[in-house]
């Protein structure tokens, strides 16, 4: 029962996370999936099958844009996503619902 709940956990709360990540800098997918997985020491450890809908749907909503940028020498060629001004927008605002949420759910919690 423990993976059904983290997984629904977890799910709610990727838009914000591939957003504040893509907010200091440019990122390829690989990057992002590294990245995610050290920043939150192995809780965050996901597969390219979970993380490139969830970048289609950001871009498909505008929150983010995407470019191809050629391999040179021995490198292959990336698909680079970068956060919009629409995105950064909706991480604030999303920012600002997950700290509301946060510290609800810390009051009901205490017990």
């Amino acid at each position: 029962m423990k993976g059904k709940f983290e997984r629904q956990m977890r799910k709610g709360v990727l838009d914000m996370l591939v957003l504040k990540l893509l907010q200091s800098e440019t990122k390829y997918g690989y990057q992002i999936i590294q990245e995610m997985k050290e920043k939150s020491e192995n809780i965050f450890s996901l597969k390219d099958g979970t993380l490139y809908p969830v970048l289609y749907r950001l871009e498909e909503d505008g929150l983010v844009a995407s470019r191809w940028e050629e391999g040179e020498g021995k490198k292959v060629p990336r698909k680079y996503y970068e956060i919009t001004d629409k995105g950064r927008d909706a991480l604030a605002e999303i920012t600002e619902v997950w700290h509301t949420i946060s510290v609800g759910i810390s009051k009901l919690m205490e017990d």
